[in-house]
């Protein structure tokens, strides 16, 4: 209210009532406090979303965990999951670019497959091949399409064709394959005068025996008659010697005999023309061998230790007269 003094207006005094600065409050009924303008400046409530004020020193209240043991587990084996397969493809990209800089080519799925393609294909035509195999050897082998109907003897000169085949005692028409080989080879080898033999087939329908027939090397006299020896000791046949060779002066003759291997042993490593002029050996022991020759001279030959240089000794003295030739010392050989 204003009022007008006795001086006018120039000199009227307003009068107002104090008024008290700062937010004005209005009262509210217990329900709108929410629409309350101080509710902003309130705290927020236990697990509201809205954030702390900035600046304020309170700190913001924890997350809560709404995930369960389930979902956590689920999520670690994802994440696993995925670091494995990072893994495998940073690997696979290092492989691809040393791969480029060697110069090989990709190890691409589709050169995979491929790969895989041609060994399933190699494997199928092998187990073919396999079974074809399987089935042409029983056809073979049951059947007289490849039978023995020629048996070839080779090798046999002094031994009758007809003595081989006896003893390898082969039915003709047998099928090849069904013919043991060492076998036959051993029925033929059990002819005295055979060495070594040998069988073979030749398809379509030969079976070949190949013999080896024992030389003689040296005679013995017997009172059935003489006595062939090959270069084992083995006497082999009873018949007359031929004219070079030489006879054999040993106790007990044989390949096991240690006088007649040594003996044996001087004869095989004579010159060809030094044995042509041996008429006897004599070997009562292995220390005291001795050779004659044909036209009666004589050599001292002792042990039969280094008889390769004994050999080649006597070659060089027999073109020297004398009646006596000592090379029991290769050393010193000396002719009388």
């Amino acid at each position: 209210m204003t009022e007008t003094g006795p001086g006018g207006p120039d000199e009227a005094t307003e009068e107002t009532a104090p008024v008290e600065s700062g937010p004005v409050q209005e009262e509210s009924g217990p329900g709108e406090l929410g629409d309350s303008p101080t509710a902003e400046s309130a705290e927020p409530a236990a697990g509201s979303d809205v954030p702390p004020a900035a600046g304020s020193d309170v700190p913001p209240a924890a997350e809560p965990d709404y995930e369960g043991p389930r979902r956590r587990a689920r999520r670690e084996r994802e994440e696993r999951r995925a670091a494995r397969d990072r893994a495998v493809a940073i690997e696979h990209a290092r492989r691809e670019a040393k791969r480029k800089v060697n110069g090989q080519p990709s190890d691409s799925p589709n050169t995979v497959a491929r790969s895989t393609i041609r060994g399933l294909k190699v494997l199928l035509w092998s187990a073919l091949v396999s079974v074809v195999a399987v089935a042409l050897g029983l056809v073979l082998y049951f059947t007289p399409a490849m039978a023995a109907r020629n048996v070839v003897v080779n090798g046999a000169a002094a031994i009758p064709q007809e003595q081989v085949l006896a003893a390898a005692a082969v039915a003709p028409g047998t099928p090849l394959l069904q013919i043991n080989t060492d076998a036959v080879a051993e029925r033929v080898a059990t002819i005295r005068r055979v060495a070594t033999a040998r069988v073979q087939r030749e398809y379509p329908s030969t079976l070949r025996i190949t013999v080896v027939e024992r030389v003689p090397v040296v005679v013995k006299d017997y009172p059935d008659g003489p006595h062939l020896f090959d270069r084992d000791g083995v006497d082999f046949a009873t018949e007359p010697p031929p004219p070079t060779l030489p006879y054999l002066d040993t106790d007990n003759p044989g390949p096991a005999d240690p006088a007649t291997k040594a003996a044996l042993e001087v004869m095989l490593a004579l010159p060809p023309d030094v044995v042509a002029q041996v008429g006897r050996i004599a070997a009562p022991s292995v220390a005291s061998i001795a050779l004659t020759l044909a036209d009666g001279r004589v050599v001292v030959w002792g042990t039969n230790d280094r008889t390769d240089e004994k050999a080649l000794k006597l070659a060089a003295l027999l073109t020297q007269p004398g009646h006596t030739y000592d090379v029991s010392s290769p050393d010193l050989p000396t002719v009388k």
